[in-house]
């Protein structure tokens, strides 16, 4: 883990409200899986307060960059939606654990399904699979035509069908509703979005075997400030608890409640 100020070689709206961010620093050089985040602070001010947790959607160490994917909705991604190329930005990472693909051999199917702005860490995580020559289908969640990006470039891993709310863009309703309808196998599942989404996934693959990202509001970042915990499912009302930031942000499939 680095604190850096890292500088910026492109800011740009991918989707509505959405923007890609390049960075360039030496803490790229530390990454260690896809489905790691940064905690970015969105200005060399002291407000806001708080550092946004955002995850690292590609990586090229050879190069020195990376990039996130943020929807603007708050203070924090709204001053970040304004920087331009050459502004700097004060960056902790990269932190947290991020996919395991250990477990997975070449020639294996990976379902990857990814909703709204959990998508971004599935594009590194697809890339690093079809590399190894796992055979990768994605599935993508938007809420209509408008908030739907990347579809490009997740077809350049294997195929790729979009699901929207509202029917605007693929196929109309929800991820699992894709999944019943192209009737999809697959050895390994590997999802990030909305939490009723994970819900369903887990509900209708029971036996299923894989990792799921989890979208929390963080303070530290770093498993200090107990603001991100989570209960186990073994344990679902005790004291035996996870912190997304710092055991996460990836879990097995039905390691916690979610």
């Amino acid at each position: 883990m680095k604190k850096e100020n890292m500088t910026i070689c492109s800011n740009q709206e991918i989707a509505e409200n959405t923007f890609e961010m390049e960075l360039t620093g030496a803490l790229v050089q530390d990454i260690q899986a896809p489905g790691q985040f940064l905690h970015i602070k969105p200005s060399h001010e002291n407000v806001p307060l708080l550092r946004r947790p955002l995850s690292i959607c590609d990586a090229d160490q050879r190069g020195g960059t990376l990039s996130i994917i943020y929807r603007t909705e708050g203070i924090g991604t709204n001053l970040l939606s304004k920087k331009t190329n050459g502004e700097t930005v004060d960056v902790l990472g990269p932190l947290g654990n991020g996919f395991s693909l250990s477990d997975i051999n070449q020639e294996q199917t990976a379902l990857i399904v990814g909703g709204g702005v959990g998508v971004p860490p599935l594009y590194g995580l697809a890339r690093e699979l079809a590399r190894k020559g796992v055979h990768v289908e994605t599935v993508l969640g938007f809420s209509d035509a408008e908030a739907l990006f990347y579809e490009d470039a997740f077809k350049e891993t294997g195929n790729v069908y979009v699901s929207t709310v509202d029917g605007s863009a693929g196929q109309k309703g929800f991820v699992t509703d894709v999944i019943d309808q192209e009737d999809l196998a697959f050895d390994r599942l590997y999802a990030c979005g909305p939490t009723p989404m994970l819900k369903a996934l887990e509900n209708k693959f029971p036996k299923a075997e894989g990792f799921i990202s989890l979208e929390e509001r963080m303070g530290c970042g770093i498993g200090a400030c107990f603001a991100c915990v989570c209960h186990t499912q073994t344990d679902p009302e005790g004291s035996e608890y996870r912190k997304v930031c710092s055991d996460g942000p990836v879990f097995p499939l039905r390691e916690v409640v979610l």
